[in-house]
């Protein structure tokens, strides 16, 4: 069966990560990484291609994706599993002699950071590298350029030159061929830019912020300006990557589940770098919990083959018997085995992207054609249709104690979640809690909408929330006149756990159990749960946004010490409000908890 990329790419994700693409045996053909997956892995699908790449789209039967971070977590992660696995139609090096570096010449005045792809031992001059990529090498370079204007001009033209080049003019370069800098400043410049591609950039923005602050005293407010720019430049090359943390040896477990499905991810990760993930779907016969269901895994992934096991095993969810698991495992492996859920820092990193990448393959396994067809044909013979449905809507309402109500639309067709349909509904002039009234205005406003001709009409109308919200829907189709369009009611059973839902079709005296197998069932779900989803997600943007303060005056626990050390990090106002929770805390006197406390005022 050949590969359908249609249905692959549906659910792909918009991250960065890198890709595996498998032949029909299994064996991996190539690997490749992506600022953004989903256009990456478009684009092998769409568009002219050249004679290689047609034979390698031939030969897919399958595509992986890990998750990361960012791009230069996907870098590193390619270069290892390129290395390890060797795919055929990947350019492979053969040693670490083929990689290259960055040379700082020692002769020249004015030297030039130069691309360079192997050592030349009479060369004065330092080495740094070496690079996995020359692509990694330019970009380095070209940062290094845009920072601290540093020439990239051979020797020959420098020599030569008798009035600033284009660099200059786009501010790219300082301009020493014609005496705009000293030899003294730019050596300065250098050796910043030098620091930064040792990985000292923390001492090289420190000295920055400084000199800001010096150029500010004397009323020198261009150099000041331009030494602020610099620091935010810097802080958005500092981002810490998670990915090479310098040490530890770990497994990450991270299960996702959803009705009808489930998704084991598991992380490797040696000395601090992540090698890859791998996914699994186990099959759950006795219907366990997530963390009985991960510690049975756990037990089977170690005890029952034989594998190598690192000294910490990390997991998205409290594992039952974990003390039991971890020493029969030290025992397997002849050493003390730490198993855990409660971690921190760049191990809670592992562990969300464990998390990540398990959501990634599930949603993905929820998307095939073959699931999907077979959940609507289901749902077609439990509804005693005459037809498979096409196209299914589902409404929830969302607030906090009545405050920003919101409504949810959510579409799902037979390639799955439409998200292009989704749509939100304010929620205005209710009396605060009253559900029925919200679901009332929300189904109003889209059906006539629909009466007017906009948009397409759905086969299946499902409201959460069971008999009153039935009612009302049904009352709104009388009110505008709507046939044709089939009612469904989910109430949550009395323990409220997934799979005793009770269904009323079109009125509240026919009521409907399905199995909790049901693959109709398990639609009706999907749809629910992504239309609860959608409607937290409006609610609580659109309560942020009443609550949130842009100024740091008014956070609270930022006095002026805090604000002005939070200024003279980033650069400025601008540099505070771009920083994630982790930049935060990396500031001086700032707590994890405050950094949580400033983020939340800036962004909601």
């Amino acid at each position: 069966m050949s590969f359908d990329s249609r249905d692959f790419l549906g659910s792909v994700s918009e991250s960065p990560g890198v890709y595996r693409m498998l032949d029909e045996h299994g064996e991996t053909l190539y690997i490749g990484k992506a600022r953004r997956l989903k256009a990456r892995l478009a684009s092998y699908f769409r568009g002219a291609l050249n004679t290689k790449t047609q034979a390698l789209v031939g030969r897919i039967a399958d595509i992986q994706v890990t998750v990361t971070n960012s791009e230069t977590e996907a870098l590193l992660l390619e270069q290892t599993l390129i290395k390890e696995l060797r795919p055929p139609y990947n350019i492979l090096l053969r040693d670490d002699k083929s990689y290259p570096f960055v040379f700082v010449s020692d002769r020249h005045p004015f030297p030039a950071l130069e691309y360079k792809r192997a050592r030349v031992r009479h060369n004065d001059g330092r080495y740094l590298g070496p690079y996995p990529s020359s692509g990694a090498v330019r970009e380095s370079l070209s940062l290094m350029q845009k920072i601290f204007r540093i020439r990239n001009c051979e020797d020959s033209v420098f020599a030569h030159r008798t009035r600033p080049c284009l660099q200059h003019q786009i501010q790219r370069c300082s301009a020493p061929c014609v005496g705009y800098i000293s030899e003294a400043d730019y050596r300065r410049d250098l050796e910043h830019a030098v620091m930064c591609l040792e990985g000292k950039s923390d001492t090289v923005t420190q000295e920055l912020s400084e000199a800001m602050e010096a150029a500010s005293a004397r009323l020198d407010f261009e150099e000041a300006a331009r030494l602020r720019d610099q620091v935010q430049h810097l802080r958005q090359m500092q981002k810490r990557q998670f990915v090479d943390t310098g040490g530890g040896d770990a497994d990450v477990f991270a299960l996702a589940s959803r009705p009808g499905a489930l998704c084991i991810s598991v992380l490797t990760v040696r000395q601090g770098r992540l090698l890859g993930a791998r996914h699994h779907a186990p099959a759950n016969g006795l219907d366990l919990g997530p963390e009985a269901l991960l510690g049975d895994f756990i037990s089977q992934f170690y005890l029952g083959q034989a594998r190598e096991i690192p000294a910490e095993v990390i997991t998205s969810h409290p594992v039952p018997d974990a003390t039991l698991i971890a020493q029969a495992v030290s025992e397997r492996a002849g050493k003390r085995i730490r198993l855990t859920d409660q971690v921190r820092g760049h191990r809670a990193q592992w562990r969300e992207l464990a998390r990540t990448n398990a959501e990634q393959q599930l949603a993905s396994q929820l998307a095939s054609q073959t699931q999907l067809s077979k959940r609507f044909a289901a749902l077609r013979e439990a509804l005693e249709l005459e037809d498979t449905p096409r196209r299914l809507e589902c409404f929830d309402i969302s607030h906090s104690h009545g405050e920003a109500t919101v409504a949810s639309c959510v579409v799902f067709d037979e390639n799955g979640p439409r998200k292009s349909d989704y749509r939100r509904f304010n929620i205005e002039d209710v009396a605060a809690g009253d559900d029925y009234a919200a679901m009332r205005q929300a189904l109003t406003r889209r059906f006539k909408r629909l009466a007017e001709g906009e948009g397409e009409s759905p086969d299946i109308l499902i409201v959460d929330g069971g008999k009153g919200q039935l009612n009302m829907a049904r009352e709104v189709f009388t009110e505008l006149g709507v046939n044709g369009i089939t009612l469904l009611g989910v109430a949550k059973g009395t323990t409220r756990k997934a799979g005793l839902e009770t269904l009323f079709v079109e009125t509240v005296d026919r009521s409907l159990d399905l199995d909790g197998a049901s693959p109709a069932l398990h639609l009706i779900q999907h749809i629910r749960d992504e239309s609860h989803r959608f409607a937290i997600a409006g609610h609580r943007a659109r309560r942020d946004k009443t609550r949130r303060t842009s100024t740091l005056q008014d956070i609270p626990g930022v006095g002026p010490r805090r604000r002005r050390e939070l200024l003279r990090f980033f650069g400025g106002l601008q540099g505070v409000k771009q920083a994630n929770r982790e930049e935060l805390a990396r500031v001086p006197g700032i707590s994890a908890t405050l950094a949580e406390t400033i983020h939340r005022a800036l962004h909601g």
